[in-house]
This record gives C-alpha cells, sequence and structure tokens, in this order.
C-alpha cells in the first residue's frame, strides 16, 4: 500500500514505516501529524485518485528530527568588471517517519 501526498506543498510517494526529509514543519520531535492531502492511494492494486484529494484518506506520520540540509554555494560573476559575489544557503528540513495509510 503506498499514497501520494501533497506536504508542505510538495509531492511524495509514501509507504509505511519510510522515513522522508521535508520542508520545515511545525511540531515538535515525537509529535504526530496527519496529512489530509492525499492525491492518489493504492491499496494492494485498487487505485483510487482524488478529484483533487481521496476523500476519507489520511496519512500519519511521526516527527523524528529538525535538521538542515547541506549547503548549496551561490556564485556570482560578472567577467572583466571585477564582480565577485558568493554567497551559501542551507534548508531547514524536518524528517518524518510514516506510520499508517488509511483509506
Amino acid at each position: 500500500m503506498y499514497a501520494i501526498v501533497d506536504i508542505a506543498g510538495q509531492q511524495f510517494k509514501v509507504k509505511k514505516d519510510q522515513k522522508i526529509f521535508v520542508h520545515r514543519l511545525e511540531g515538535e520531535e515525537g509529535a504526530s501529524v496527519e496529512f489530509k492531502e492525499v492525491l492518489l492511494l493504492d491499496n494492494e492494486g485498487s487505485i483510487s485518485v482524488g478529484t483533487p484529494h481521496v476523500a476519507g484518506a489520511l496519512v500519519t506520520a511521526k516527527i523524528l528530527t529538525h535538521t538542515r540540509g547541506e549547503k548549496v554555494k551561490i556564485f556570482k560573476k560578472k567577467r572583466r568588471k571585477g564582480y565577485q559575489k558568493e554567497s551559501g544557503h542551507r534548508q531547514d528540513l524536518t524528517q518524518l517517519q510514516i506510520e499508517g495509510i488509511t483509506a
């Protein structure tokens, strides 16, 4: 059984006991969260596609940690002008463990 769920503006294909990283969510570590925006649900070959969401479907997950992603370097340069600029960014992430998918 798997589901395609919309979490924080991104779509993820999730299964039970799977761990995923998503954009930072509200809530403390160890808290349980529910996602009702299930776009597709596959229950052992029986596929339900939502318009836009599957009615009555729910994905529950547990927040494991709040962390930060790898650093992404941004480098800008204009040739022959002496202009160089370097900066970086680290995205705030939340690690989730999918506890269950209900139809």
